[in-house]
């Protein structure tokens, strides 16, 4: 058995910089979201990819993997929010196995409320924190890392 890679101090600190940084983060996007709207960050995010797409609309599959969960995980939300009348779903014609969810006028209309407040908190929480080239730092950094682990089928 070969002795483990072990993080150096460089390597520990930035590790414990990722994790600190993205738990606080998350964290106070999940309350903000909460007290504002009474939604989740995966169900905000579910209503913004929905509401991304041209008619409002994507196949549970490909949402699943956009906003990385599994496809168990993605219909419990999609139930939720469907329950909020903010989502509901349909058949995919000629594939009975096939469901889109949809995007409401109440979850335009909920996701417009929320959008503000959600992006004043995400630049006072990080985007404002940091200069541009830590910005592209940061973007190039996290991507690299998201192309690898997707690329090693671990999403």
């Amino acid at each position: 058995m070969t002795e483990p890679r072990w993080l150096d101090s460089e390597e520990m600190a930035a590790w414990y910089a990722f994790l600190e940084a993205s738990h606080l983060v998350v964290r106070r996007v999940e309350q903000q979201l909460r007290e504002q709207e009474g939604l989740s960050h995966p169900q905000y995010e579910i209503l913004v990819r929905l509401a991304a797409e041209p008619a409002g609309e994507m196949r549970m599959s490909e949402l699943a993997e956009h906003v990385v969960t599994s496809k168990s995980g993605l219909t419990y939300q999609i139930g939720r929010l469907e329950k909020a009348g903010l989502v509901r779903r349909r058949s995919c014609p000629g594939d009975d196995r096939g469901v889109y969810a949809v995007l409401t006028e109440d979850g335009h209309n909920t996701l417009r409320r929320a959008a503000p407040g959600h992006v004043a908190l995400v630049r006072s929480s990080l985007i404002d924190v940091l200069g541009r080239e830590q910005l592209a730092t940061l973007a190039a950094g996290l991507n690299a890392v998201t192309r690898e682990l997707r690329a090693k089928g671990e999403d």
